[in-house]
């Protein structure tokens, strides 16, 4: 059945940003077709421009758009705090993002990278440094958090094809960001970090997207021990996990979870043979 013409004014009236509200589509159900209105994810290509120079162009959700910038940034390595940015400012019409570092000698990055994400985003590959964390947690406690993460997937819940990541500490959620593109959604956590001056070191990163090695990446340079996913990893991500000394979990839904690396930071784990 399908929505109602009130249910669908209400949508279009409170949809936040990052959905678009009033698309008409063909419907099929059985042996019947009819017109429908629903909600779809917003896209948009965001060219980014550092000292002048035209960077890179991130298809991105419409949010949140100068923690992106900020985050990406830091991902990268281009920037180590809000300091050395002198200027930033996003303009969604053009739509640009325009940056200008307090140092004037930068020079773009030769090798670019297609990353998985949804999007192709680009990563310039920044080092990842190794996480000796002593942080431990309980299975049950990181199921506790997925749980937390997918009742607040606000963008996913109107219209779908969102993913959904998230910086907690062992109890509750402390920064959440929603995006087409998973890679997009740690740039946007990172990105608010620097804002509100949150650490970021010993924290949990929950997301709704398979883990790979850009994700792993990137977790690698906020430092955070342990991250967790309802999906799977990859192949790569794993050996990075193994390599970087972070805990890679996957399949965490409902009352289980798979630990694929650097298991030692699950309380009361017993291998199995």
């Amino acid at each position: 059945m399908g929505m109602s013409r009130r249910t669908e004014e209400k949508i279009a009236e409170t949809a936040p940003r990052g959905i678009t509200p009033d698309v008409t589509c063909q419907f099929f159900s059985g042996e019947e077709w009819r017109q429908e209105t629903v909600a779809v994810p917003s896209e948009m290509p965001l060219t980014i421009f550092i000292n002048g120079l035209e960077t890179v162009t991130v298809l991105c959700t419409p949010t949140k758009l100068t923690q992106l910038v900020l985050g990406f940034l830091y991902s990268e390595g281009i920037i180590n705090a809000t300091s050395d940015v002198a200027t930033l400012r996003v303009c969604e019409d053009e739509p640009i993002a325009d940056v200008k570092l307090t140092k004037t000698d930068f020079v773009l990055p030769p090798r670019r990278t297609l990353t998985s994400g949804c999007g192709s985003g680009v990563s310039f590959k920044a080092p990842g440094k190794r996480n000796d964390s002593d942080l431990k947690v309980t299975p049950e406690e990181i199921l506790a958090l997925m749980k937390q993460l997918f009742r607040q997937q606000e963008l996913f819940q109107l219209g779908g094809g969102i993913h959904c990541s998230a910086l907690c500490d062992r109890q509750q959620i402390l920064v959440l960001a929603e995006d087409i593109g998973r890679h997009n959604t740690l740039d946007k956590i990172m990105g608010e970090c620097l804002l509100r001056k949150l650490p970021t070191e010993d924290g949990i990163l929950l997301t709704t997207g398979r883990i790979s090695s850009e994700m792993l990446l990137k977790a690698a340079r906020m430092q955070t021990p342990i991250v967790v996913s309802r999906g799977s990893p990859t192949e790569r991500a794993i050996a990075l996990g193994k390599e970087l000394g972070i805990t890679v979990i996957g399949y965490a839904r409902g009352n289980r979870l798979s630990v694929f690396s650097v298991e030692e930071r699950l309380l009361n784990l017993h291998k199995a043979k």
